[in-house]
């Protein structure tokens, strides 16, 4: 089968050999676990514990806190220490609940048991993906219920995994396929449950043939079901250029994957809504790959929620030389931490630690007006420009020239020969826009 792709993009190096022979290890937390309440798209959850509570594993913690949020399950059993603010890895302050973990792993009833996701309804299984505090767990956090939740009168034809797993580095995607291709292809099952009128389609990266082979012979006997090789280019797992490379379908802004006729859903996500519908099993656990040049033994492990990063660290030997970089996410649209001692959340899939900041050094220059990030741009976007409007503050021309549009992706910034900051000007010059926008809808 012919592999699909979209306009634009770039190849870095994609880094995956430190980690993708690395087996899945199942680790557990030594001490207590954090479990922050703002770890997903839209309002923070809401506690609905209290310091000296016992909790169990399995239990939920806290509450959706609006229709675009997410409630929290504990991931082991133990005594509430906290409830109160902490610093994130933004450096903001967020709501968090501490839990003393007491290593009994003591269930909430009913934890683990099987049912049979072909006798519940449509509204039953959205229920249970909301129950068990499902989110996009590839780095967006987007509650997925929410997302199953489509308007009346559309009509979803494409249920589309993002298994592309583009960004250097990562691999905790990868190792499912290897492993666990049976929980996921169950994972889009009851999807299609949900919307019996649409087919699946596996999205993964032709650099990765072993995962297409184990997912293709998980899929062997379901009609609706099927497996596409993409072109290895990044950025191929972002929700537009997976939806046109799938379907040739565009979306923009102003549109949800629903408006094409698609929901698209993270590789990891598919094998938690498995989890949860199937076997009554909350959100609670999440793959994480542990890797970069100065780690010396880059892992992927089964952790819980709320464990502790430095203990990951610690578990995949240390360091070899002290990192000058430690990013959460991948190299191209992660965040750079301070710390690593913070918590795993559900959309940690990746810590990447370095041993040089390949940015520093570079000053930049110039625009040499040599059209490299027009075509890099996958959103056909003038970067440059955008950079420009957005220096001066020109936030009228910035949004004539389809600012709003950018994802983010940073494919600017890294193919230009200029070194310069496209993709960091023009994305905070969307925030404030969107920001700005925000206040006067408001009034």
């Amino acid at each position: 089968m012919l592999s699909k792709t979209f306009r634009g993009g770039v190849h870095p190096a994609d880094k995956k050999e430190l980690a993708a022979g690395a087996e899945t290890v199942r680790l557990e937390a030594k001490g207590e676990l954090e479990f922050l309440m703002n770890q997903h798209i839209g309002a923070p959850a809401k506690p609905l514990v209290a310091v000296g509570d016992r909790v169990l594993l399995g239990q939920r913690i806290a509450e959706a806190g609006g229709f675009v949020s997410a409630g929290i399950c504990c991931s082991c059993s133990g005594t509430v220490k906290a409830v109160s603010p902490m610093v994130t890895q933004t450096g903001d302050e967020a709501m968090a609940i501490v839990v003393e973990n007491d290593s009994e792993y003591e269930a909430v009833e009913g934890y683990g048991e099987p049912r049979d996701y072909t006798k519940m309804s449509k509204e039953e299984i959205i229920k249970a993906v909301a129950d068990a505090g499902i989110v996009g767990m590839g780095g967006a956090g987007f509650p997925t219920a929410v997302k199953l939740t489509v308007k009346d009168g559309v009509k979803i034809d494409h249920i589309i995994c993002n298994a592309a797993e583009c960004e250097p580095y990562i691999t905790c995607d990868y190792r499912l396929m290897l492993e666990r291709a049976d929980d996921a292809v169950l994972g889009m099952k009851i999807l299609l449950h949900v919307f019996p009128e649409a087919k699946g389609v596996f999205g993964v990266e032709d650099n990765k043939p072993l995962g297409i082979e184990s997912l293709a012979k998980a899929c062997e006997g379901s009609e609706k079901i099927s497996v596409q090789p993409l072109k290895k280019k990044y950025p191929q797992g972002g929700e537009r250029m997976l939806i046109y490379a799938v379907t040739k379908r565009k979306i923009n802004s102003k549109m949800l994957p629903a408006d094409a006729g698609c929901v698209v859903v993270n590789y990891s996500t598919l094998i938690a809504i498995a989890e949860a519908v199937a076997k009554n099993m909350p959100l609670t656990r999440r793959v994480v790959t542990v890797t970069g040049d100065c780690v010396k033994t880059p892992s992927n492990f089964d952790v819980p929620i709320g464990i502790k990063v430095s203990e990951l660290i610690e578990a995949a030997g240390g360091f070899t030389v002290e990192p000058e970089e430690i990013i959460f996410g991948g190299p191209m649209m992660g965040a750079a931490v301070y710390t690593t001692d913070l918590p795993v959340t559900k959309t940690t899939s990746c810590v990447l630690c370095l041993s040089k900041d390949e940015s520093k050094g570079c000053e930049p220059t110039e625009c040499i007006r040599c059209g490299q990030c027009l075509y890099a741009c996958p959103e056909h976007l003038m970067p440059i420009e955008l950079k420009n409007s957005a220096d001066r503050l020109d936030y009228d021309k910035f949004e004539k020239l389809g600012g709003l549009e950018c994802i983010g992706c940073g494919c600017c910034t890294y193919i230009c020969p200029a070194k310069r900051r496209l993709s960091q000007s023009i994305t905070m010059m969307k925030r404030y826009v969107l920001a700005e926008k925000k206040k006067g809808a408001a009034k």
